[in-house]
């Protein structure tokens, strides 16, 4: 099951035609993140994997929900970050996990994608959830 927030970014994709407007569509969802700390550019923050230098963290809210944060040396880098954290801010842990990248054709953009670039979405998605299933170890571990 696609959470709405998913499904949301979905149909913004679906509606445009053009590749090339995907791909602008892509550059505004990292233009969108907010200033990422150089201080929080260390490497267990990197994504392993990706030509790029790509940096996202995770923690929760007041309300235990997720939220992510990132940047990217690279605009279409970026852009995935921008777009998996609209995707998955808000999600409970469990939400986070059960995703898989499948979504991702649906918006029509893994038509165009290189496969360096493909790779490099999967491994920000990945490291998105790997970040969520250790935030929960240590909130469990706390507790």
């Amino acid at each position: 099951m696609i959470p709405p927030s998913f499904q949301r970014i979905i149909d913004r994709f679906q509606r445009l035609s053009d590749p090339k407007q995907r791909y602008e569509q892509l550059i505004l969802y990292g233009k969108k993140l907010p200033p990422f700390p150089e201080s929080l550019k260390i490497p267990s923050n990197r994504v392993a994997g990706c030509v790029s230098q790509v940096y996202v963290t995770a923690d929760f809210d007041q309300n235990e929900l997720l939220t992510f944060q990132g940047d990217a040396d690279a605009l279409i880098s970026k852009g995935f970050v921008g777009l998996l954290a609209a995707g998955m801010n808000g999600l409970t842990q469990s939400e986070v996990e059960a995703l898989t990248p499948d979504f991702i054709t649906e918006t029509g953009l893994s038509a165009s994608l290189t496969p360096s670039r493909a790779n490099g979405f999967y491994n920000v998605f990945k490291t998105m959830q790997s970040q969520s299933r250790a935030l929960e170890r240590s909130r469990v571990q706390q507790a």
